[in-house]
């Protein structure tokens, strides 16, 4: 991996968090920006509350609330999604939530990242509702284990406007 400028961390579970994957990418310049749920885990980190903005290397960032309403495993005010700005792109980076009245309320989202892993996450359908929403032009389903998602691509086939990128998981 090559250097970071920025790193995000949207919460303390260890598939998020990882204190050596952050030191091999990190410089002296390097700004990591966790939620408070990872405080103290990484020397010199700043923590951002749900609803907190601030700018790094000149890109805004705005910790939004990430948590589950069915599937119990991440707690309200526990963690972060993140909106990302530079120029003129926004971009949602939902780490692992489920379709909030938060999320659902975004709006000028560029690029959206969304979790799709049962039961930890976002359902197909939770996914398909929540692009519906806040409409972003480009929307990346992650974090889906076993979820296939070609069920998004068919639960948004006709819907204007958002294209659907799939990543090979590895």
């Amino acid at each position: 991996m090559p250097d970071a400028d920025l790193v995000l961390v949207t919460h303390e579970h260890g598939d998020h968090l990882d204190p050596d994957a952050i030191a091999a990418v990190r410089t002296e310049e390097t700004v990591v920006v966790y939620s408070r749920s990872c405080d103290g885990r990484v020397d010199g980190a700043i923590v951002l509350d749900n609803g907190e903005t601030r700018t790094e290397h000149g890109i805004g960032i705005e910790a939004v609330p990430a948590y589950n309403l069915v599937h119990m495993y991440h707690p309200k005010g526990n963690g972060n999604a993140y909106v990302i700005t530079f120029g003129e792109t926004r971009v949602f980076i939902g780490g692992d939530t489920e379709n909030t009245p938060e999320m659902m309320a975004l709006e000028n989202i560029d690029v959206a990242f969304l979790p799709m892993n049962l039961p930890y996450t976002m359902t197909p359908e939770m996914v398909a509702e929540a692009a519906k929403a806040f409409r972003p032009r480009v929307l990346y389903p992650y974090h889906f284990g076993s979820t296939d998602p070609n069920e998004l691509v068919r639960l948004l086939d006709g819907v204007e406007g958002i294209e659907i990128r799939i990543r090979e998981m590895s």
